[in-house]
């Protein structure tokens, strides 16, 4: 059995992420900040549908913690799959900030790099030693990196370094055949940044050549099909998801 790490996986992006893993009979850990009843509701749900998950505390943030949480998954694996590796691993977990260039803060600003570029490159760092030759990292980027949205600039600077890191991450794993490939959502219904009222979306839309916003398993149908064997040939690539976001 295939096990994947997804950051973030208590909600959004991330949960539909794991539970499209789930029913791909993928073995899930799934990460949380600090919603551990709604984590625990995601493993509930997956369990439900008779696959394996389980739910752990980490704040990407906070990279003095790593070492700790790579014990706490070794255990998880040995204790959940009778497993030493796992195969998959997702950097999802992020938040968004709408404010303009002219008046961010450099607490915003540093806050965001944390936990979408720095958060991300060492925990993959940090989890390397667990991950199973073969394996395949997907870093979530953003269509912001492609399309300037006003009030997004560090946001999407920092997905737009993630971008690269993930073609840099495919050339240095390579002897391990170990894939990296990142993906970048378009709009999506979710309730990052605080969710998008009934305005925005209805603007979006209409920038999209399928006529609507994403819904989160647009996304988690992908990631899922990405890290199956029928995509093994698909490396150092980034991956709109979009539905033809401004084309």
């Amino acid at each position: 059995m295939s096990i994947a790490i997804i950051t973030g996986g208590s909600r959004g992006l991330g949960a539909s992420i794991a539970a499209q893993c789930a029913k791909r009979a993928m073995g899930v850990i799934l990460t949380y900040n600090s919603n551990r009843q709604a984590a625990e509701k995601v493993v509930g749900t997956i369990e439900a549908g008779g696959s394996k998950a389980v739910a752990l505390e980490l704040d990407v943030s906070s990279t003095a913690e790593f070492p700790a949480f790579r014990d706490t998954v070794r255990q998880a694996l040995a204790t959940t799959w009778n497993a030493n590796s796992f195969d998959f691993l997702v950097n999802n977990a992020g938040y968004g900030l709408y404010n303009p260039i002219a008046t961010v803060t450099e607490d915003e600003f540093d806050g965001l790099f944390r936990v979408h570029l720095r958060g991300p490159f060492f925990l993959t760092q940090a989890l390397l030693p667990l991950m199973a030759d073969g394996g395949h990292i997907v870093n979530v980027t953003s269509a912001t990196s492609r399309v300037a949205t006003a009030g997004v600039a560090p946001y999407a600077s920092f997905k737009g370094g993630l971008e690269v890191l993930t073609r840099y991450m495919a050339k240095e794993f390579g002897d391990r055949r170990i894939r990296a490939n990142s993906i970048a959502p378009g709009p999506i219904r979710t309730d990052i940044g605080g969710g998008l009222t009934d305005e925005f979306e209805a603007l979006l839309a209409g920038q999209t050549a399928l006529g609507r916003v994403g819904e989160p398993d647009d996304v988690g149908c992908m990631v899922a099909s990405l890290l199956s064997e029928d995509n093994r040939w698909v490396n150092a690539q980034n991956i709109e998801i979009g539905g033809g976001y401004i084309i």
